[in-house]
């Protein structure tokens, strides 16, 4: 048993874990280990369940599951996580990617994609479906080249913070994050502060 590679499922649709533990556990090597509902059950599993992999969706009743991803990436780094989600759009890729997912498969992907995406991500490489393969590189490529805390900025903006408690959030002057709002708005070619926003909120530079 010590050789197989153990899986987590975590999805708040009880028949959708049961379709994936029968359609995994047919795979030579997989050992379905532990499932979860929503987050918080999740994250108390992992330290008895040991997983390597974590096939989590996005959108799960009280859990989002890209924060989850995130929540796993500083607890767990140990477990490599692969969202298993409808969601095809480029922002949830991308966004998913930078909170320590390591893959990005559509639900209605063929199976042997996930068993790619286990054995893709046990190797130490990222792995995402096909089906969004092309729309992630346009928008990777077209990704504004915005620094880390001018992406903390503009997350705050699109909470409808102002410069002040954005300020006082980051621990930083008002001026400073003044300074902020304008380089964004120069690399980014944008006309006021409404553009601004508009932008940050569209983009995903926000919760989800």
């Amino acid at each position: 048993m010590s050789d197989k590679v153990r899986l987590m499922l975590i999805d708040d649709h009880p028949l959708v874990r049961d379709g994936l533990r029968v359609r995994l556990e047919t795979v030579p090597g997989f050992k379905v280990v532990g499932e979860a509902g929503d987050g918080p059950s999740a994250l108390e599993a992992v330290p008895h369940c040991v997983p390597d992999v974590a096939l989590m969706d996005i959108a799960m009743r009280g859990t989002n599951g890209i924060e989850l991803a995130k929540v796993f990436h500083e607890r767990f780094p140990q477990v490599r996580v692969i969202m298993l989600t409808m969601h095809d759009q480029p922002q949830y890729v991308l966004e998913a990617f930078r909170h320590g997912a390591r893959g990005y498969v559509l639900k209605d992907s063929p199976a042997q994609e996930i068993v790619a995406a286990v054995h893709a991500v046990m190797a130490g490489k990222r792995y995402y479906s096909a089906g969004v393969a092309d729309a992630l590189a346009i928008a990777s490529a077209a990704e504004p080249q915005v620094t880390q805390r001018e992406r903390e900025v503009l997350a705050l903006l699109a909470e409808g913070l102002s410069s002040k408690e954005i300020a006082q959030r980051l621990d930083l002057s008002v001026r400073t994050v003044e300074t902020h709002r304008l380089n964004i708005k120069r690399k980014l070619e944008l006309d006021g502060s409404a553009a601004l926003v508009k932008f940050a909120v569209e983009h995903k530079f926000t919760k989800l």
